[in-house]
């Protein structure tokens, strides 16, 4: 897809791991949070697309809707993250979220240091426009303790931020619908979701992506792959029925993933699906 290929007749809604090539594989020196080394900083690849030229590129192949990595910032001081929101601004690209890809409010020995510093991800978020913060809800398989105490800290969370907290149907304590909806009951409203559509792989994922539907507020809309990295169309045509039709009303922030470098190509493919689905 060219950069002057018209806009798509919706504007698109992407994950920026959607363009993780695009940005030249960039992992920030800031991706860690206290006594972690889970991401390994990796300088841009030559020719990669700046972050700050990023929501130009977007306006241009007819994405109005933007979650960023915050791994993909590679400065976190005030006057940068209000260049970019500027950026955002004059491409007309909302950020719909900034995505917290680290932190665990309950590992076993740095919770408190992890809360923290996800903490100081949420203001940035503030300052950066995003309508949310997406954080983990915890690293560790579910228990009743280990629900009950990362509701309490993500709920503190969100009492502090300045920024809407949602968390994801993602890592090892939520791995099922049921526990994604003991994690909420015990936040009540202070907590939101965000449903990703490929994280869970158990043979009725379907049902238990309907399941919750109706509680998210957001999404990622990842397209899977088969075995040589081609996308999967029909299966995520199957996916986005399950969840559409279960009520989700949130926007389809798109994750290609695929073989073909050609991000842009890949992210349009994704929205011919999601706009088949809709029109069905």
């Amino acid at each position: 897809m060219s950069n002057d290929a018209p806009a798509p007749a919706t504007p698109m809604a992407v994950h920026a791991w959607s363009l993780h090539r695009t940005l030249g594989r960039f992992v920030s020196e800031h991706a860690n949070p206290p006594g972690s080394t889970g991401m390994i900083p990796t300088a841009a690849a030559p020719g990669a697309v700046d972050m700050l030229d990023l929501p130009r590129e977007l306006a241009a192949h007819g994405i109005g809707t933007v979650q960023l990595c915050h791994f993909h910032l590679p400065r976190r001081d005030r006057s940068y993250l209000e260049e970019l929101r500027a950026a955002l601004a004059e491409a007309e690209v909302a950020l719909d979220a900034l995505l917290v890809d680290a932190g665990d409010p309950i590992h076993p020995t740095d919770a408190d240091a992890h809360e923290a510093w996800i903490a100081g991800w949420l203001e940035d978020a503030a300052v950066l426009g995003a309508a949310r913060g997406r954080v983990c809800a915890g690293e560790s398989a579910p228990t009743p303790e280990r629900i009950a105490s990362s509701a309490a800290r993500l709920s503190r969370l969100a009492a502090g931020s300045p920024v809407r907290v949602v968390t994801e149907n993602w890592k090892d304590l939520l791995p099922t619908a049921a526990d994604v909806h003991a994690l909420l009951d015990a936040t009540g409203d202070s907590v939101g979701l965000l449903i990703d559509l490929d994280n869970w792989q158990m043979p009725d994922r379907d049902a238990q992506l309907a399941s919750i539907a109706p509680r998210a507020e957001t999404s990622h809309a990842k397209c899977p792959t088969i075995a040589d990295g081609s996308l999967d169309t029909e299966r995520y045509r199957r996916t986005l029925q399950a969840v559409l039709g279960a009520g989700y009303a949130g926007p389809l922030c798109l994750v290609y993933a695929g073989a073909d470098d050609d991000e842009w190509a890949g992210l349009a493919a994704c929205q011919q699906v999601v706009d088949t689905v809709r029109t069905a």
